[in-house]
């Protein structure tokens, strides 16, 4: 089993910057990919990054270039650094870890970007 922490989100005003921080826990070893996605209200969960056991990165186009996904393996977190931010990146974001058994997901920390 693996569990997954999160913690970081807030209210930031645009162009602003947060860092949220994902700690895996239990089954370290069953993890393959670890990832982060978001839904704001009305609209499906999308994507915004994830990150392989080999350090391979994929993002969503619209955050390319203002959000960089990154691990540490020693502390078992993912993190994801979010630069530039607009009104339309809030949402609750969810960490997410593709296990051996399974997805696994958190349980959500809100990014709230506005004047």
């Amino acid at each position: 089993q693996v569990q997954l922490v999160e913690s970081g989100g807030g209210l930031v005003q645009p162009g602003g910057s947060l860092r949220l921080s994902c700690a895996a826990s239990g089954s370290i070893f069953s993890i393959n990919v670890m990832g982060w996605y978001r839904q704001a209200p009305g609209k499906q969960r999308e994507l915004v990054a994830t990150i392989t056991r080999g350090g391979a990165t994929n993002y969503a186009d619209s955050v390319k270039g203002r959000f960089t996904i990154s691990r540490d393996n020693a502390k078992n977190t993912v993190y994801l650094q979010m630069n530039s931010l607009k009104p339309e990146d809030t949402a609750p974001y969810y960490c997410t870890a593709r296990t051996i058994y399974g997805a696994v997901w958190g349980q959500g920390t809100q990014v709230a970007v506005s004047s």
